[in-house]
């Protein structure tokens, strides 16, 4: 595996009125594609992971995995506006001369859509048997599936909604106060603003996890009355991102999923979702304070005949990356499904039930 990269040399409008003069979108590929070009699946990452899903989704994606890379061809580009080689604010901008920083426009989800679209063009893929995302790239994938309906034969959403909630917004918003209260967030550098990073993913991740996850994982001995390894905890989550990733980019990104609605502009959720072809599996958590459960059951009633799965996690929205064995056995049921089960009516599935 290697890092590749589309570069796409027109000008690029995006929903806001505003333009990108071309884009950058790195990816990788893993397996081939046979010769029917019937066995791609195409895998878009949450928040802030990159374009190698063997990385941050170890157990599903991989050789002898539920996504068996000797059995299929996987596509995973790095989100639009994100830190690991797509275009994005530390980027030069060609017209400038100065890297984008403060002034990289804002996205929306449906940009990042659209910017999926034209590397599956340029790709010559016609036909994508199953399109996986989970939270902000089940959002994408959402998108995706309902602009260009006829591409997808399956589609998996993980733990994502139809429009992100007041609730979703509220945490974005406070961690975007963590980053804008950094005194160095104007600076004009690219280190702008980590500080108030780390601060921010520490409010991300109380939204990630769960009242259970943190207490049978993050509980003190009784002898213990400072230095806590909850604190400890969230001070290493915050250090960590800010060795990897960007201020800049994580405030875009945070933006992009406040803005996903897919009924703006398409006569509402309920419209849009109609639109859907793909034989479509919707995987919600119960524990998941961000994506709660109920988000997933409205988008199982709206989309035409799709399936809705629940899987137990004490660690909310996250087990959609820790809970592989769960989530893996999902996948194996929707793959080994002939396309023609797409027309049966929605139902609800547990793990332990039969799919057939």
């Amino acid at each position: 595996m290697h890092l590749q990269y589309f570069e796409h040399k027109d000008v690029f409008r995006l929903e806001s009125g505003a333009y990108l003069p071309g884009f950058r979108l790195a990816y990788t590929t893993h397996g081939r594609l046979n010769d029917q070009r019937d066995n791609v699946v195409w895998v878009i990452h949450a928040l802030t992971a990159n374009a190698n899903p063997l990385e941050w989704w170890p157990g599903v994606v991989g050789r002898g995995c539920p996504i068996d890379t000797d059995r299929y061809f996987v596509v995973c580009a790095n989100t639009l506006g994100s830190h690991y080689g797509s275009t994005g604010p530390l980027d030069i901008h060609p017209e400038s001369g100065r890297a984008w920083l403060h002034d990289f426009p804002v996205l929306t989800i449906r940009d990042m859509a659209a910017s999926l679209s034209l590397l599956r063009k340029h790709l010559n893929i016609r036909k994508i048997r199953m399109l996986a995302g989970a939270s902000m790239g089940g959002q994408q994938a959402l998108e995706w599936a309902i602009s260009e309906p006829e591409v997808f034969d399956r589609l998996l959403l993980i733990a994502t909604n139809a429009r992100h909630s007041a609730w979703g917004i509220a945490f974005n918003e406070s961690q975007r106060m963590a980053i804008e209260n950094d005194p160095t967030w104007l600076s004009g550098t690219p280190e702008d603003g980590l500080q108030g990073m780390k601060t921010a993913r520490s409010i991300a991740l109380l939204s990630y996890r769960t009242y259970v996850g943190y207490v049978e994982n993050q509980t003190d001995s009784d002898e213990t009355f400072r230095d806590f390894r909850a604190g400890s905890y969230q001070r290493y989550q915050g250090d960590k991102l800010a060795k990897r990733f960007n201020a800049y980019s994580y405030y875009r990104l945070s933006q992009a999923m406040d803005s996903h609605h897919v009924g703006r502009g398409r006569g509402g959720i309920e419209a849009a979702l109609s639109r859907i072809q793909a034989q479509t599996h919707i995987l919600g958590i119960r524990s998941d304070l961000l994506f709660p459960f109920e988000e997933q059951k409205l988008l199982a009633k709206h989309i035409p005949g799709a399936r809705l799965y629940e899987i137990d996690s004490a660690l909310g929205h996250d087990g959609f990356l820790t809970e592989s064995e769960q989530v893996g056995k999902v996948i194996l049921q929707i793959l080994a499904m002939p396309q023609m089960q797409a027309s049966r009516a929605g139902r609800q599935l547990r793990l332990d039930q039969s799919s057939s």
